[in-house]
C-alpha cells in the first residue's frame, strides 16, 4: 500500500486526534478500501482543524456546528464529502464513543440508515457488545436491510419467514463457511432486535437457517521451519521496528498467543524472577505459562532498546510512530502479514503461527493435552484436530493395501 492511500498516515492535529486510530480500525472494519479511508481520515483532519481555530472541542458537534463547517468545506471549494450526508459515517463513530449526541438536523439519514444506528444503539447500550464486534453485525445486516429498500421507503411490516431464509440462501454461495455463520449470527440478532422493538409483531429467528459445519475437518496449516526462519529474518533486526517486529513474532511463533492477547500483553504480565508470563486470554482468564529463553532474550532486547520511553499505558508493544499507544489485534496483524509477505510466504496472519507452534509441539513428542495447556484450549476436542497433522502416528494406524490381484 503506498503512503498515499494509506490512512495512518494521515495526519489528524487538533481535538479530534486521539480518535484518529479508532477510526482507522473502524474504516478497515468496515471494508472501506484504502482511498475512501483516506478521504475519510483527510475529512476527520479538516473537521478537527476547524474545531481547533474555532476555539471548540469535540463535545460542541451540534447539529449547527456541523452545519457550518459543511458550509465552509463547501465554500472552500472542497469537491469530495462536503454535504451533511457525508459527514454521516465520522459522526456516527464518534457518537458510538459517547463523544456527541444525536444530529439528526445536521445529517439526515435514509429509513434503512436511522434504522442501521439505533441498531448499532442497542448493540453498544443494551447489549453490551465490543465495537469491533459492533462493526461486524453492522456490516453483514446492511445488505439485508438495503434488500428491504424500495425507493428510499422501508419495509419491514410486510417481512415474511421464507424471505429470511430466502435471503440467507442467496448471500452464501460462494462465501467460506466462517463468513456464513457470522451472517446468520447478525441476522438473528437484528430479527431480535426488531422484535423487541415491536418493528415485527413475531419473532423470525427460527426462519434463519443454520450453516452447515462439522468439527474437525479442517486442517491445520501451520508454516514448516524454514519459513519460520525466513519471517523471523525478515525483521531487519538493526532497526527498532524490526526489533520490536521480531519480539512479536518470536512470541507468536513459539507460544501460541492469538492476535488479542499479544496486543493486551503488559509489562506486569512478564514475571522475569519466575521465568513466566501471563497470558490474558479469552473470557477474561489469566493463565501463567513457562518463557522460554529465546522468545524472553527477544522481548527483553525491545524493551531495553527500543520501546518508546514517551509509551502511553502499559502495553508492552506500542506504536512505532508517535502516538506511542499500545497495539491493538489489528496492528498486531498488520505486522504479521507484512512479515509474511517481505519473507516471500505470502500473506498469513497470527492464527497461522499459532497452528504452526502446535504442529511443532506436537513434532517434539509434546501430548496433545499438553499442547492443549499451551495453547489455553477448554475442551481437549478443540486440540484433537492437530492429531491430524501426526503423520507418523497416523501411518500406524492405517491397515495394510490388500495383496494380490482379483479373483
Amino acid at each position: 500500500m503506498g503512503q498515499q492511500f494509506n490512512p495512518s498516515r494521515v495526519r489528524v492535529p487538533g481535538p479530534l486526534a486521539p480518535f484518529a486510530p479508532g477510526f482507522v480500525v473502524e474504516l478497515a472494519g468496515q471494508g472501506y478500501r484504502p482511498k475512501s479511508a483516506v478521504q475519510q481520515l483527510r475529512l476527520m483532519a479538516h473537521l478537527s482543524r476547524w474545531l481547533d481555530g474555532e476555539g471548540l472541542e469535540v463535545a460542541g458537534l451540534t447539529a449547527p456546528v456541523v452545519e457550518a463547517f459543511v458550509a465552509v468545506r463547501r465554500n472552500a471549494g472542497y469537491t469530495t464529502l462536503y454535504s451533511g450526508r457525508a459527514m454521516g459515517r465520522l459522526l456516527a463513530y464518534l457518537r458510538a464513543l459517547g463523544l456527541v449526541g444525536p444530529l439528526e438536523a445536521a445529517v439526515t439519514l435514509t429509513a434503512g440508515e436511522e434504522l442501521i444506528e439505533r441498531y448499532r444503539s442497542y448493540l453498544l447500550v443494551e447489549r453490551g457488545l465490543a465495537v469491533v464486534t459492533v462493526v461486524d453485525y453492522v456490516s453483514h445486516v446492511r445488505r439485508f436491510i438495503a434488500g428491504r429498500t424500495v425507493d428510499g421507503a422501508l419495509d419491514l411490516e410486510s417481512l415474511q419467514a421464507r424471505d429470511v431464509t430466502a435471503f440467507v440462501v442467496a448471500q452464501c454461495p460462494g462465501r467460506s463457511r466462517v463468513w456464513g455463520k457470522h451472517l446468520v449470527c447478525a441476522l438473528r440478532s437484528l430479527l431480535r432486535f426488531l422484535h423487541v422493538t415491536g418493528v415485527l409483531g413475531e419473532s423470525l429467528i427460527a426462519a434463519v437457517p443454520s450453516v452447515a459445519g462439522w468439527r474437525l475437518t479442517g486442517l491445520p496449516r501451520g508454516l514448516e521451519p524454514a519459513q519460520v526462519r525466513s519471517v523471523l529474518a525478515s525483521c531487519g533486526r538493526g532497526t527498532a521496528n524490526g526489533r520490536r517486529d521480531f519480539a512479536m513474532l518470536t512470541l507468536l511463533a513459539r507460544m501460541g498467543l492469538r492476535a488479542g492477547e499479544l496486543a493486551a500483553l503488559e509489562l506486569e504480565d512478564l514475571d522475569w524472577r519466575a521465568g513466566e508470563i501471563v497470558v490474558r486470554g479469552k473470557g477474561d482468564r489469566q493463565e501463567r505459562l513457562p518463557l522460554p529463553a529465546d522468545v524472553g532474550s527477544a522481548v527483553v532486547g525491545y524493551l531495553r532498546c527500543d520501546r518508546p520511553a514517551t509509551a502511553e499505558g502499559r502495553n508492552v508493544f506500542v506504536r512505532v510512530r508517535p502516538p506511542h499507544r499500545g497495539l491493538t489485534g489489528g496492528g498486531v496483524t498488520q505486522v504479521v502479514a507484512a512479515a509474511g509477505r517481505r519473507a516471500g510466504v505470502g500473506v498469513i496472519y497470527a492464527h497461522r503461527l499459532r497452528h504452526t507452534a502446535a504442529t511443532e509441539m506436537l513434532r517434539a513428542g509434546v501430548p496433545l493435552g499438553e499442547i492443549g495447556q499451551v495453547l489455553r484450549h477448554r475442551r481437549l476436542q478443540t486440540t484433537a484436530i492437530y492429531a491430524k497433522v501426526d503423520r507418523e502416528a497416523l501411518r500406524s494406524l492405517a491397515r495394510p493395501w490388500p495383496q494380490g490381484g482379483a479373483s
